[in-house]
């Protein structure tokens, strides 16, 4: 986060997909404390929020760098990246294990998977996520060193 004029705005590079994280109302948790999102607009493919309690820039100055973080809302369905890292990769097919999850990595296309061998599946490949596992219907050669 970075002030953004005299008012108290912040600038937000958010990662999310969720609506809800850009409504006031919103609630968030950094190391100053927790922060409430009282305002909300989009700015150059970001966001501009006013937190309550923070009514200056001086005020916003101190939010500087700050990560903001949210609890995370059930989502049948939803792969959550905390979930997949360290789950055991299988392939769909014949249950063969071919890695474990070590990051997920952003892609504009479609996230991907990053293996502890470096190799990467992208999750629309996924047909199944849960219980340490992910089963993946890759294509032919996808997983070839």
């Amino acid at each position: 986060m970075r002030p953004h004029g005299l008012r108290g705005e912040v600038v937000v590079e958010l990662v999310s997909n969720r609506a809800e994280r850009t409504r006031p109302g919103a609630s968030f948790h950094s190391a100053q404390g927790a922060l409430r999102a009282v305002a909300v607009r989009p700015f150059q493919g970001r966001w501009l929020m006013t937190f309550d309690g923070v009514e200056d820039r001086h005020a916003a100055e101190a939010l500087r760098g700050t990560v903001l973080e949210a609890e995370a809302l059930e989502d049948d369905g939803a792969m959550w990246v905390h979930r997949l890292v360290g789950a055991t990769v299988l392939r769909s097919s014949d249950a063969v294990v071919v890695g474990r999850v070590a990051a997920v990595v952003a892609n504009p296309a479609s996230d991907l998977l990053e293996l502890e061998d470096g190799r990467l599946v992208p999750l629309r490949f996924v047909v199944r996520a849960g219980d340490g596992r992910v089963e993946i219907d890759p294509p032919p050669g996808l997983l070839d060193p």
